[in-house]
């Protein structure tokens, strides 16, 4: 608690908001207790919250990881407020490119895989910091559902937009042909060019139409298999009556 209050720079700090938060707790309005490890003794959450952290005590199929996409400076992105930054990756090249430290500015937007901070980039910038596991396969697993997710994501708001696709250049300022991600982007529908990574929008209503007209032929093919599995039947019986 005391985290979220330093970093929205309430004025007079948390001493100023602790007799409101102390009234709201014997109100029975929220409750005191220590919720998140590794923070300050001190901490308040509403009732809903506190159901909501014990339904997260088990972590969400090792197959299934969830993945959300936040504004850096969304309340519910707790890094760079209640939670530190992680230390910035090793860069493989000094590329100027690449961002040199982590921020909660409104141009900036994090991934978190289970919680946990995966990639940060800035709107309309195709580079981009992530953060995988050490060690695997814990570090392809998490490769392979960033970009899958990245691809669904960009064909979404493709989908909504006038932009025709999307680019990444660099990976922790190093070519993203030559990072360790470059497959697993290409194996989600990424397509290497000049410039990086990019993904290109899918013509949804061509392939719409597409699709319906192969159902229709499909429809069509096996409506005349039908007619003419029933003239064979007729010919059959005619033929049986006249011997």
């Amino acid at each position: 608690m005391r985290e979220s209050v330093a970093a929205e720079n309430v004025p007079g700090g948390f001493s100023a908001v602790y007799d409101v938060l102390k009234a709201l707790e014997e109100g029975g309005r929220i409750r005191r207790g220590y919720f998140v490890g590794g923070l300050g003794a001190t901490q308040f959450a509403l009732p809903a919250a506190v159901d909501l952290l014990r339904q997260l005590r088990n972590e969400p199929p090792a197959e299934k990881p969830e993945f959300v996409q936040l504004a850096a400076t969304d309340p519910a992105n707790p890094y760079g407020s209640v939670l530190r930054w992680p230390e910035l990756p090793v860069m493989d090249e000094d590329a100027e490119s690449a961002p040199r430290i982590l921020t909660r500015a409104v141009y900036a937007e994090v991934i978190l895989r289970n919680g946990e901070l995966v990639a940060w980039l800035r709107r309309g910038n195709p580079n981009m910091l992530m953060f995988l596991p050490a060690e695997e396969p814990e570090r392809s697993q998490a490769a392979a559902g960033l970009a899958h997710f990245l691809c669904a994501r960009g064909q979404e708001r493709m989908r909504h937009s006038s932009h025709e696709g999307a680019l990444i250049t660099t990976i922790n300022g190093q070519p993203v042909a030559a990072h360790f991600m470059a497959r697993f982007l290409m194996d989600a529908g990424f397509h290497a060019g000049p410039l990086g990574m990019h993904l290109r929008r899918i013509l949804y209503r061509r392939r719409m139409r597409d699709e319906k007209r192969k159902v229709a032929r499909c429809s069509s093919d096996a409506g005349r298999r039908h007619n003419i599995s029933n003239s064979a039947g007729t010919w059959v019986k005619r033929s049986s009556g006249s011997l």
